[in-house]
């Protein structure tokens, strides 16, 4: 079979309908976000349960995660962290973070996620540290940003997860103008320059195109 984008969307529903399967909490949170006219771009579903079973491997009980959206990752990870975890999640839009409440709460885990509203650079310096896993998915134009706060906002040891830093590939562009490439190729210099992180990145293709996650773990 050809490597192509629609082989592998079909090999993504494939392996989604094998390991995730229908979920209606979390198929309603996707629901409402098409119909409050969200952009669509959120983790796939197998992305959501990778980021669940991540947290559940490295017992994780506090989560800050950057970037909320519609709260579809935001219930995966709730679900990961147990009835004694914590989800700080940071949104800047005040009506994306509406109807992720609302979701959330939908959901069965709106008594361990914290939504806080506002951009990030101006909310991170407001929490408290101390995190076990940190998930980056927001504006790639401050990855470093928030990598600098994953570091000073988790312990030794804490999982820190930044999304889609494939970029169809042009991460390999020096001469590149667009702004999220440059904020990626900045994101990844960090990680393997700031003695603060021991980090790797894996590309991917499915769903959401050619993409990829950089893991890394505070030193």
């Amino acid at each position: 079979m050809d490597s192509t984008p629609d082989a592998w969307s079909n090999a993504d529903a494939y392996l989604a309908d094998l390991l995730v399967g229908h979920d209606p909490g979390l198929e309603a949170a996707l629901t409402a976000q098409r119909d409050a006219g969200l952009p669509e771009i959120e983790v796939a579903p197998v992305g959501g349960k990778f980021l669940h079973l991540l947290a559940r491997i490295s017992g994780a009980r506090r989560v800050l995660e950057i970037g909320t959206l519609g709260g579809y990752s935001t219930i995966w990870l709730a679900r990961a962290v147990g009835a004694d975890g914590r989800v700080v999640t940071v949104e800047a839009e005040a009506d994306n973070a509406a109807v992720a409440r609302a979701s959330i709460d939908a959901a069965g885990v709106g008594d361990r996620v914290d939504i806080r509203i506002g951009r990030g650079a101006d909310v991170l310096p407001t929490l408290v540290g101390g995190f076990d896993l940190v998930f980056i998915d927001a504006d790639k134009e401050s990855n470093t940003i928030y990598l600098d706060w994953a570091a000073k906002l988790g312990h030794s040891g804490a999982v820190v997860v930044l999304d889609n830093i494939g970029r169809d590939g042009e991460i390999v562009r020096e001469d590149t103008t667009d702004t999220k490439v440059i904020g990626t190729r900045d994101a990844l210099r960090m990680l393997g320059e700031d003695p603060r992180f021991d980090a790797t990145a894996l590309q991917t293709v499915g769903v959401k195109g050619w993409d990829g996650v950089a893991l890394a773990v505070v030193v």
